[in-house]
């Protein structure tokens, strides 16, 4: 009988159990904090603090972070820590988003939070940040039916997606935010018309590359999230009377209109405005602005839901069957013709020696789904070429669009898959955030060794050896039929030599009547 590795998981919660959840969400202007209880398919507030950080805003020319831009951060990750404090780190997520993304020396903040936390800090790709951020408002409007265009400003970039229920149709983050937009067009501090109408070109300029689509996809209902927008409807129910929580184009230019009368940045106040985000709004109301001018606008509703309720709402479906991950591997397992027999196949061996060496080794259920998937994607790359096809599938990998993965998450992947063969590729091995190398390392041995297995493409995995560990070296040792086969031995010898050069041990032994079993479920041949 075949031995399959299915993409399918337990789930992660009995949803009739209350779990605790946290999300920290690093954001360009403001980091966003939420714990929450989740029960009967519900999220009930324990804490939820924001602070505005202004991260962009500490990114200089020479597109690094300052340090004090990094103290700041890192002084607000220390607030935030009691309160997450206890929490199983598979019940959280740390993202950080365009500022992190960006910034050449963002690692020097990930690792630094990360020793703060205790956590892992993930970074999200802009189509993954507006994912999280549909999944949160559309939560929060569950009753509102129809398309919906949804638009988040943020500091350093704005998300816009258009959907219907829980499904995205059209998922685009643009290079503009209210930090960055203030700092671009509105350095020196002065406000005029030339210089609004130059902020509102910009990202008129920007929106022409989706705009023809959205709109043919179209929407009849139009919401806004997050900081800039919501702060734009505040302001205008306290001077012009507006509906709290809406926000109609005549007003909206009214209070254009006002702001470029104030002639100066730090000169912005109104009711409604709190003053550690004025100094941010006028760049955020351009873009606003913009975006009524592009599509049309007449009206745009403001939701309570954004990126931190969405990551745990996306949170809550990981490692159950609705884990957006599975569809998207299972497509690009379709998209690049993959040979599922022999995925599974390797997929079933590296199955066998993570169990081997789970303990010893202190790896983890969500390690065992990143060598499963990397068992099925390691021959991605045949379908650019047979040569140096790990090295294409990484990149595929890498740097395509992949729904429910960060950055973070592909590029420890791509790793996996660039490792599965040959040389071991120590130059991107230490490209790796520092906290997940080890066990990035041990994976990729594993892998390595599923694929060497498997190297004749049986027709059922070769699951008859054992293994075991003593430090960094892993001991080998093979059942009767595979001692015989000459052709498998020579591939182990060479892939010990492949990971001595690298310092890894591996010790190739014979068949132990105490320690293995004769085979079960295939000879290798």
């Amino acid at each position: 009988m075949r031995v399959q590795t299915q993409w399918k998981n337990k789930p992660n919660l009995e949803l009739n159990q209350p779990h605790r959840l946290a999300a920290i969400d690093l954001g360009s202007n403001s980091f966003h904090l939420l714990v929450a209880n989740y029960q009967e398919d519900k999220l009930q507030v324990v804490a939820k603090v924001s602070e505005k950080v202004q991260l962009a805003a500490g990114l200089g020319c020479d597109n690094t972070l300052s340090e004090e831009s990094i103290q700041r951060a890192l002084s607000c990750l220390a607030q935030f820590a009691p309160f997450v404090e206890g929490i199983p780190p598979e019940q959280m997520r740390i993202v950080g988003t365009n500022t992190v993304r960006s910034a050449d020396n963002s690692q020097t903040l990930i690792q630094q939070g990360e020793s703060l936390l205790g956590h892992n800090i993930e970074v999200l790709s802009g189509r993954e940040e507006a994912r999280l951020i549909y999944l949160g408002a559309a939560h929060a409007l569950a009753d509102v039916h129809g398309k919906r265009l949804i638009v988040d400003i943020g500091g350093g970039s704005t998300e816009f997606i258009v959907g219907e229920d829980f499904k995205p149709l059209a998922l685009e983050s643009l290079e503009m935010g209210c930090v960055t937009y203030t700092k671009r067009f509105f350095s020196d501090g002065r406000i005029d018309e030339k210089r609004f109408r130059q902020a509102e070109i910009s990202a008129l300029s920007e929106l022409e590359n989706i705009r023809q689509q959205y709109l043919y996809l179209g929407w009849s209902d139009p919401v806004g999230t997050s900081g800039t927008i919501r702060t734009v409807a505040a302001v205008l129910a306290a001077t012009e009377g507006s509906p709290s929580g809406m926000i109609y184009r005549d007003s909206l230019y009214a209070l254009r209109k006002k702001i470029i009368k104030y002639k100066r940045v730090d000169k912005v106040a109104m009711e409604g405005l709190k003053a550690d985000r004025a100094s941010v709004f006028t760049g955020g109301l351009a873009i606003l602005c913009a975006i009524f001018e592009a599509f049309d606008l007449t009206h745009l509703s403001c939701s309570d839901g954004a990126l931190r309720e969405g990551v745990l709402y996306d949170l809550v479906g990981r490692n159950t069957a609705e884990d957006s991950r599975l569809l998207t591997l299972e497509i690009l397992c379709r998209r690049y013709s993959i040979d599922m027999r022999q995925a599974d196949n390797v997929a079933a061996s590296a199955m066998v020696a993570f169990d081997q060496v789970r303990d010893a080794w202190q790896l983890t259920e969500e390690h065992r789904h990143y060598l499963t998937w990397a068992a099925r994607l390691h021959e991605l790359g045949l379908a650019v070429s047979h040569s140096q096809f790990q090295r294409h599938g990484a990149y595929l990998i890498e740097y395509s669009d992949l729904s429910g993965f960060s950055h973070t998450e592909q590029q420890g992947l791509a790793f996996l898959v660039r490792a599965h063969r040959r040389k071991y590729p120590l130059k991107e091995f230490k490209l790796l955030p520092s906290s997940v190398m080890q066990c990035y390392a041990r994976l990729a041995r594993l892998l390595r060794l599923a694929v060497v297995f498997n190297h004749s493409r049986p027709n059922l995995p070769v699951t008859d050896f054992r293994l075991f560990v003593e430090g960094e070296t892993l001991q080998l040792q093979l059942s009767k039929n595979l001692v015989g086969n000459v052709l498998l031995l020579n591939d182990l010898i060479q892939e010990r030599d492949y990971q001595q050069s690298a310092g890894f041990g591996l010790d190739i032994g014979q068949h132990s009547p105490a320690t293995v079993a004769e085979p079960h479920s295939g000879d290798g041949n």
